[in-house]
């Protein structure tokens, strides 16, 4: 399958954005006071796990299509050099 210039670039912009949206959540959410990630004795809460668990598969899924794009990006360099 060929991915066209536009998809491809798209792609790999996506992949980019996810880590710098969701690093910057993980920032927030282990610095968290509201009470909310942490419990009064500073012990993980559960809805800390759970952010967590959606940032580690919003990476996941960020470096997968961030890849597919950059494979995208190379490939169409690689024909038209």
């Amino acid at each position: 399958m060929k991915l066209s210039r536009p998809v491809s670039w798209f792609l790999l912009a996506f992949g980019v954005w996810s880590w710098f949206i969701w690093v910057t959540f993980v920032k927030n959410l282990s610095n968290d006071a509201s009470g909310l990630a942490f419990d009064d004795a500073g012990d993980p809460t559960a809805y800390f796990w759970v952010h967590l668990l959606l940032a580690i598969t919003s990476f996941v899924l960020g470096t997968v299509v961030g890849v597919i794009g950059l494979r995208g990006v190379r490939a169409l360099r690689r024909e038209r050099g």
